[in-house]
């Protein structure tokens, strides 16, 4: 990597822009679609760190008028204050949001009340037509890695479904039951077929829901230190034991470098493993509670 100036540095990540959308989400886009008129109620599970981000952009598309609860993971991770004044703002479109910390189960009764709530609604319109009550069916869907198996797994009350730190693991459709009147369809992940803001892809990227092997390592972790210098710092400091933020990101990253031993033979800078480890900083939470979007 050459030592660029800041001006560069942020000309070659506007550069160089991110889309990712297989096949296989075309696919579940038209299963969904097919299995529309099974469904109740729809789990919107959004990433706390970036609720604005992970948002399916389209997704009014997918589901029509479905009933819906918007669930939010990684509350635990996310900087509450900036991640809040979202929440409040979906909230006042009317939209039922739950934070849910999936590592403890909190707040996973809340999303089932609500549930029974909408259940109860549904068996008082079948009744109104002369239909007999039946389970609920609800749909669980979000951007890759947004939390959607562990929730199913807190949901059901064990592991029934695959979890990792990375996109892509759920490949199919999926129904399981929740208790006795509650049946959940799991869908992989989803993106929309082009991603329009590049600061939300980015976003994305940075926080595990577009695979690293499509991404440029350099431009996103420039885009992480960015990130964090504009938003957090005091935290950018704490984990580098930086004393001050210097204005060439080559240099920030270099020292990074130096501070973490990405060093290869000679003695020079593993860049590659430099930018790894920004990421994966980020992404484990070891940088601090963090909110990349805002209104």
């Amino acid at each position: 990597m050459e030592k660029n100036n800041k001006n560069s540095n942020q000309e070659s990540f506007s550069k160089v822009s991110i889309n990712w959308y297989p096949g296989h989400m075309a696919k579940t886009r038209r299963e969904i679609k097919e299995k529309l008129a099974l469904i109740d109620i729809v789990y919107e599970i959004l990433d706390a760190r970036m609720p604005i981000s992970s948002k399916i952009i389209d997704l009014d598309e997918v589901i029509g008028n479905k009933k819906r609860i918007l669930v939010i993971t990684k509350y635990d991770m996310c900087d509450k204050k900036e991640t809040d004044k979202i929440l409040e703002y979906y909230r006042s479109l009317g939209n039922i949001v739950i934070n849910v910390d999936l590592i403890k189960g909190t707040n996973i009764s809340i999303v089932l009340n609500e549930t029974n709530k909408i259940a109860e609604i549904v068996n008082k319109e079948r009744a109104s037509k002369g239909l007999k009550p039946r389970n609920i069916r609800a749909l669980v869907v979000g951007v890759p890695n947004v939390g959607k198996s562990t929730f199913i797994n807190r949901m059901v009350g064990k592991k029934v479904a695959i979890t990792g730190d990375r996109p892509g693991i759920t490949k199919n459709l999926t129904w399981l039951r929740v208790g006795k009147n509650i049946e959940l369809l799991d869908s992989p992940g989803i993106l929309w077929p082009k991603i329009e803001n590049q600061t939300h892809a980015y976003n994305l990227a940075a926080l595990s829901s577009i695979k690293e092997e499509i991404i440029d390592l350099q431009s996103l972790s420039i885009y992480i230190l960015q990130t964090l210098i504009k938003y957090y710092p005091e935290l950018l400091k704490n984990r580098y034991k930086f004393e001050k933020i210097d204005d060439d990101i080559t240099i920030l990253i270099e020292k990074i470098g130096k501070l973490r031993g990405c060093i290869s033979k000679g003695g020079k800078i593993d860049y590659d493993k430099v930018y790894k480890t920004i990421i994966r900083d980020l992404k484990d939470g070891l940088i601090g509670n963090i909110t990349f979007d805002r209104l």
